[in-house]
């Protein structure tokens, strides 16, 4: 099986059961918001529902854009097999997650808000998976271990029916893992191209953070009315997407490279 099959069946099977479980009662108690009056972006009435706040939802399409671009990158290129399995998960999951985010603004349904928060777990615990296999690049890296630790992402979101703010406390913790992982391998294969895109990907998560959290204070300001805090905080997130791509995929390659001259 290729590893483009491979991915495609391990990003979309978990996600189709994570919809499922999102459709039952079993999150009916999770606290996640569901009325318009959560964004700062006015609402067009003559528009569609699909459309209604235009550009909180047409910049989802950028996450396809990026996702895809980042799936078709390194087609024809020499690459390691397992490093292209990892690449091509990670993009899959960007091209998932935009339908999520997109038919929760359509529908304002708890199904998809569920959704929404929960699959940005497993895409924040990829990083660290990939930073595995970075720092192993041997056959001691093991695709059991990697399904584990994704497995204990997706079960984290649990925390989110315990308390109304467990998803918050979920998501801090698997954003400080990856942060940790990242500066640990950046300290021991990078350099100052992996540090620069490894800086570029934490300022972008700190703006998806602040911006995210400041949407409605900023609207007072004429700049942040019509593309809102929240606007620029998904533009943050395509780009702490991307800047992660650049930094895993080079310092992929660093490694392979400084592991191939230490068997010569």
């Amino acid at each position: 099986m290729s590893t483009m099959r491979s991915a495609l069946l391990h990003v979309s099977v978990p996600f189709m059961l994570c919809v499922v479980l999102a459709n039952t009662n079993l999150f009916r108690e999770v606290e996640v918001d569901l009325t318009y009056e959560h964004y700062a972006e006015k609402v067009v009435d003559s528009m569609p529902a699909f459309l209604a706040m235009p550009c909180n939802s047409l910049v989802n399409l950028a996450y396809v854009f990026m996702g895809l671009y980042w799936l078709l990158w390194h087609r024809g290129v020499k690459e390691a097999e397992r490093s292209r399995y990892m690449r091509e998960v990670f993009a899959l999951m960007a091209v998932f997650y935009a339908p999520v985010q997109w038919t929760r603004l359509a529908t304002l349904r708890r199904a998809p808000a569920v959704l929404d928060q929960w699959f940005t777990l497993p895409i924040f615990a990829w990083v660290p998976v990939w930073i595995d296999l970075i720092e192993s690049l041997t056959a001691k890296w093991r695709a059991s271990h990697a399904a584990t630790l994704e497995l204990c992402s997706v079960v984290s979101y649990g925390l989110a029916l315990a308390h109304e703010r467990g998803f918050e406390v979920a998501l801090g913790c698997h954003v400080a893992v990856a942060i940790y992982k990242a500066v640990r391998v950046q300290l021991t294969h990078g350099d100052s191209h992996t540090g620069g895109y490894f800086l570029l990907a934490a300022l972008s998560c700190a703006g998806f953070v602040v911006l995210k959290l400041l949407d409605h204070w900023l609207a007072q300001f004429w700049l942040f009315q019509r593309l809102t805090g929240h606007f620029w905080s998904k533009v943050c997130d395509v780009l702490q997407f991307h800047f992660s791509f650049c930094f895993l995929t080079a310092m992929t390659r660093r490694a392979q490279a400084k592991t191939a001259a230490q068997q010569e």
